[in-house]
């Protein structure tokens, strides 16, 4: 494991949400705060590193227990503020989660159900008509990133290299699969599943829009402007589309079996 973790997710949500109004109340590896995209109300989420987290396996700005339910938490009481409401709150979440903590004390206090906390909230707000997007920065990798950013009408990402896509790290995968890393990157230039890089991704269906910045490890101006206006185009999207589902997930190039098991299953169901 790395010894410095990165500071993207922290450094992205202090540029971009600098002037909201924190939410109070939560642990200091989650970043909320509310602030307007585009003339309508949003709540911005990340997740940071901490190196006084309670957890030794969360310091690294994995998404452990109390991420995991930090951000159910949060999340949770947009839906409940603006239950009544007229205009619901943007969910924007900042990614860059190298992983999920790992460790024997995560397994013992569930942090399988922390972090089904926080996806649940997450699918609960877009359900409920709040968009959600998702702005990967850095690494999204295993269920650190399916807690955290996955649930999103609307996945973005800049196009760096240091921003990567997958179950689980390099090295990880190849202790599973018993293969070495190079074995692994070779597979994935033909087997778009199982690659990290953002293209192989996007063909999956799964990313709205790539951003070209200038500056990812600290924006400029331009780059700051350039990640709100998509993110507003983004969030427009979502409102004209009027659905809530994910179903445009399923029109990337390589998800035609996708497609062709779920004609199957509704015509068999429906027989």
């Amino acid at each position: 494991m790395s010894t410095q973790p990165s500071q993207r997710g922290l450094t992205w949500f202090q540029a971009l949400v600098g002037q909201g109004e924190a939410v109070a109340g939560l642990p200091a590896s989650l970043r909320v705060a509310d602030l307007e995209l585009a003339g309508r109300p949003a709540r911005w989420l990340a997740v940071v590193a901490d190196a006084e987290n309670p957890f030794p396996r969360a310091r690294q700005g994995e998404v452990g227990l109390l991420e995991g339910w930090g951000l159910a938490r949060a999340i949770q009481q947009a839906i409940a503020e603006d239950a009544g409401a007229q205009v619901k709150r943007t969910l924007i979440a900042l990614v860059d989660v190298p992983s999920q903590a790992y460790g024997r004390r995560e397994e013992a206090y569930g942090i399988h159900q922390a972090l089904a906390g926080a996806a649940g909230a997450y699918a609960e707000a877009r359900l409920a008509g709040h968009p959600v997007l998702g702005l990967l920065v850095g690494k999204a990798m295993s269920g650190g990133f399916l807690a955290h950013g996955y649930q999103a009408n609307r996945l973005l990402a800049l196009r760096d290299p240091q921003v990567q896509v997958h179950a689980m790290g390099k090295a990880s995968a190849a202790r599973v699969t018993l293969r070495s890393v190079e074995e692994l990157e070779r597979l994935a230039a033909d087997i778009p599943p199982m690659a990290y890089d953002l293209d192989s991704y996007a063909s999956l269906g799964l990313l709205w829009r790539q951003l070209e910045v200038a500056q990812p490890d600290q924006p400029s101006t331009g780059d700051l402007e350039q990640v709100r206006q998509a993110l507003a185009e983004a969030q427009a999207d979502v409102l004209a589309s009027g659905t809530t589902d994910l179903k445009l997930r399923l029109d990337g190039a390589n998800r035609a079996a996708s497609r062709a098991v779920r004609e199957r299953l509704r015509a068999g169901w429906s027989a």
